[in-house]
């Protein structure tokens, strides 16, 4: 690997959630990219959530 990650959303929410092998995985990352779409798809989780305001600021 050469250190370089490019997330989806399903690993965005993993690390969220503390989930320890993507911690450890994006450690050892020297870049990490996150593309537009996945920004979006978690806003708009965010916003249908019970917890919206928590949400939108984690994000």
């Amino acid at each position: 690997m050469n250190g370089r990650y490019l997330l989806d959303t399903n690993i965005i929410i993993a690390f969220f959630a503390d989930e320890i092998a993507v911690k450890n995985n994006l450690s050892q990352a020297t870049e990490v990219f996150i593309p537009s779409i996945a920004v979006g798809e978690l806003f708009y989780g965010a916003r249908k959530s019970g917890r919206s305001k928590e949400n939108i600021e984690r994000i």
